[in-house]
C-alpha cells in the first residue's frame, strides 16, 4: 500500500512536470534545415533557400504569438529566396475578427519590408473552421486576405505563379492550393498552365490535400494544419496525439515517406501555435528552411 502511494505520488508529480513544460516550450523555437532534391532545377536555384512557416494561430487563448514573430526574424536572418506560408494565421477571431488579423498581419509584414517575397494559402481556421463540419467563413477569410495582400504577402488561390531571382530569368513554378476543409481546394487549376516537367514547388494548408497531386507533379510538397500532433513521445514524431484520435494514417511531421504519387514529396511543418489546448510537449514550434538541390 506505502510502495502504492508512492507511486501514485511520483506519477501526478511527474504528470505536473510535464503541464509546466508542456507551458514553456511553445516559447521555444527550433530551427529545421533540410534539402529538398527538385528536377530539373535551373542553375540559378541550385543551392538556393526557401522558408516555411505555418499555424500562427492567432486568437488562440494563452497563444505564443512572442514564437511567430521570432519564426519572421529567422527568415529574415536567413534571407531565403522565398518564404511560403501554409495557412493558420488565425485561430477564433469571430465576433469580430479585426484584432486578430490586424495582429496576423503585423507579424508577417517585416518579411515583405525586408525584401523578401512571401506566400500563403489559407488554412481552415482562417475560414473560420474548427472542426470539417462547421461552415466556412468566406467573409472572414476574404478580410485576412485583403490585409494580407495589402500588406505584400501574396495569397494564392488554387493557381501557380512563378517565382523569381534577383536578376536572374529563371523560375521556379510554385502552385499553391486552397484550403481542404473549407471545399475551396482544387489541385488541377492550381497546376494549369505550368508547362511540363518545368520544376515545381507545392503549397498547401492541410497534408491529405497531397494525395491529389499527380506524379512527378510536386517535387517538394509543404503543409502544416497537424501541428505535429502537439503531444508526442520524445523522439517519435508519428506517436503523437494524432495518433490516437484520427482513425487514418497521419504523417504530422517532417518528410511524409511512402506517401503520395511517385515523383512526389511532401514535407508536414509542425508550425507555430496550437489549438484546443497552449501545450506542446516535446513537439517545439518550428521554422523550416529548404536548400534546393537539382537531381
Amino acid at each position: 500500500m506505502k510502495n502504492l502511494k508512492w507511486f501514485l505520488l511520483g506519477g501526478l508529480g511527474l504528470l505536473g512536470l510535464l503541464l509546466v513544460w508542456g507551458l514553456i516550450e511553445p516559447r521555444l523555437l527550433f530551427v529545421e534545415e533540410e534539402v529538398a532534391i527538385i528536377p530539373d532545377l535551373p542553375e540559378a536555384w541550385n543551392g538556393q533557400k526557401i522558408g516555411q512557416l505555418s499555424d500562427f494561430q492567432i486568437g488562440m487563448w494563452a497563444g505564443n504569438p512572442g514564437t511567430a514573430h521570432r519564426s519572421v526574424q529567422e527568415m529574415i536572418d536567413a534571407q531565403p529566396a522565398a518564404v511560403l506560408i501554409s495557412g493558420d494565421f488565425i485561430y477564433h477571431a469571430d465576433p469580430n475578427p479585426a484584432t486578430e488579423i490586424e495582429e496576423a498581419v503585423s507579424i508577417v509584414r517585416p518579411l515583405v519590408e525586408a525584401g523578401i517575397p512571401t506566400y500563403a494559402v489559407l488554412g481552415n481556421h482562417d475560414y473560420g473552421m474548427s472542426s470539417k463540419k462547421a461552415k466556412p467563413g468566406e467573409k472572414l477569410a476574404g478580410s485576412l486576405e485583403t490585409e494580407l495582400e495589402a500588406a505584400g504577402i501574396v495569397v494564392l488561390e488554387n493557381e501557380s505563379i512563378e517565382m523569381r531571382l534577383p536578376n536572374s530569368n529563371e523560375t521556379v513554378y510554385l502552385a499553391a492550393v486552397d484550403s481542404l476543409w473549407a471545399n475551396q481546394d482544387d489541385v488541377n487549376t492550381a497546376l494549369k498552365g505550368i508547362p511540363a516537367n518545368r520544376p515545381t514547388v507545392a503549397l498547401m494548408h492541410n497534408p491529405d490535400t497531397f494525395e491529389l497531386f499527380p506524379a512527378n507533379a510536386a517535387p517538394l510538397a509543404v503543409a502544416g494544419h497537424t501541428h505535429g500532433g502537439q503531444m508526442r513521445l520524445p523522439g517519435s514524431p508519428q506517436w503523437s496525439w494524432l495518433k490516437f484520435t484520427q482513425g487514418d494514417k497521419v504523417f504530422a511531421d517532417g518528410w511524409a515517406k511512402g506517401y503520395g504519387k511517385p515523383g512526389n514529396n511532401l514535407y508536414v511543418n509542425v508550425g507555430i501555435g496550437m489549438s484546443i489546448v497552449p501545450l506542446r510537449i516535446f513537439c517545439p514550434p518550428e521554422a523550416t528552411i529548404f536548400t534546393l538541390q537539382s537531381s
